[in-house]
């Protein structure tokens, strides 16, 4: 790697003044945790996804965990997803001890195969926890059909997914609107819309977001603004066994300026996308991404399939070398040791360990994908080089592999 050539990270925040600006409206205002701007940043959240409640909280984990409480999933219970996913999507259903029932991926858009789903129902079943994975909608249509077949809940993890959208019913609708029970989305740094960390719940039904707002507060009976804002003394009382998962008015001051970048954000990852497709398309055997014609990315995340003989690790270790960074594509849950120790089911209702053939899609796609750099302010010149750096780092792979196979024959 060279010294004086600058790495293309794989994702950068798009931050500046009007972020600074806002931090400094939220500091000098005297009100620095939850309170008026996570009240104004719901608002405009819903506003922008078309969901009629929104939720601030410390992140998309403590979204899912309360997400997955509130439509009544309980210890013992099991709740359908995908391993394919960051392990907060399992973990968050372990919180409220139930168990995860792991179903394979559609190779096309590492999303849940929803012609697997039925298979992995039983008596234990209470809920579907579908991803839509590095921003790709999943087929909500399908898993919606059968989630209210069988009297499932369906809670959506949006963590990549503001600014993607579905065709629904003729209509172009927002992810997050949401069109299951509930939709949990992240905040973290490498997501289109960041508060440095933060997540949002939202949903259309009154009772959750209200049982949202109790729990993310310790069960406070009464909100700190109805506190504040009374001329006489209100004592709360604590009436559940609740949480600190609150959000911050300094982290909702930054959302709300962010939250007007993304219409931006979505058409600029866009055409990048289109770019890295075009980019792409003389190496020969890479698999890139496939948009389905219900649905628009927001690109997230550009997470492209290795040719036959392009060992994952020395890609990636080229492509450093070249000053370009990459990311080994989405982890599998199931494979991960802290998952020798938890309880989970793999499809069919067979107690695996770190490995499940019925799993075969999502290993294959842990061990055989990259994910390439994308961010608001990468150039064209950069995607050029990233590409180049890619076809090179195959060639120079494939070739090992060759020798190898010369050396032993």
């Amino acid at each position: 790697m060279s010294k004086t050539t600058p790495v293309i990270p794989v994702a950068k925040p798009w931050m500046g003044l009007p972020e600074i600006r806002a931090v400094k409206r939220a500091i000098l205002s005297g009100w620095v945790t939850q309170g008026p701007e996570v009240a104004a940043f719901e608002e405009e959240f819903c506003k922008f996804t078309g969901a009629k409640h929104a939720c601030a909280v410390s992140s998309c984990t403590t979204a899912l965990h309360l997400a997955l409480m509130a439509v009544g999933v309980r210890p013992g219970d099991e709740v359908i997803a995908p391993s394919h996913s960051f392990i907060a999507t399992a973990n968050s259903i372990r919180y409220c001890g139930a168990v995860p029932v792991f179903v394979d991926i559609s190779p096309e858009t590492f999303n849940i195969n929803t012609s697997l789903i039925e298979k992995a129902i039983t008596g234990k079943t209470r809920a579907i926890l579908c991803v839509h994975q590095l921003g790709m909608p999943c087929d909500l249509e399908s898993i919606l059909r059968i989630a209210r077949h069988h009297k499932l809940k369906v809670v959506e993890d949006a963590a990549c997914a503001i600014g993607s959208e579905i065709l629904w019913r003729g209509r172009w609708e927002k992810i997050g609107k949401p069109h299951g029970d509930v939709a949990c989305f992240s905040f973290h740094p490498r997501k289109l819309l960041t508060t440095g960390d933060g997540g949002m719940i939202t949903t259309s039904h009154a009772k959750l977001d209200a049982e949202f707002k109790l729990l993310r507060q310790h069960g406070m009976s009464i909100p700190d603004t109805v506190r504040h804002s009374s001329q006489e003394m209100i004592f709360e009382s604590y009436t559940r066994l609740g949480f600190n998962y609150r959000m911050t008015d300094i982290q909702a001051s930054i959302g709300r300026e962010q939250l007007k970048r993304i219409p931006r954000v979505v058409e600029k990852r866009r055409r990048q996308a289109r770019n890295y497709m075009e980019m792409l398309g003389g190496i020969k055997g890479l698999g890139c991404p496939e948009e389905p014609a219900w649905a628009r990315s927001n690109w997230q995340s550009f997470c492209v399939r290795l040719p036959e003989g392009c060992d994952q690790k020395r890609t990636m270790d080229y492509m450093l070398r070249a000053c370009v960074a990459t990311r080994r594509g989405v982890m599998c849950s199931h494979r991960e040791p802290a998952y020798k120790h938890e309880e989970w089911v793999c499809g069919h209702g067979k107690k695996m360990h770190l490995r499940c053939k019925l799993l075969r899609e999502s290993e294959l796609a842990q061990g055989r994908t990259i994910i390439l750099p994308l961010f608001h302010k990468m150039t064209v010149a950069d995607q050029k080089n990233v590409s180049k750096s890619l076809s090179i780092a195959c060639q120079q792979a494939q070739q090992v592999v060759h020798d190898m196979k010369r050396q032993y024959k």
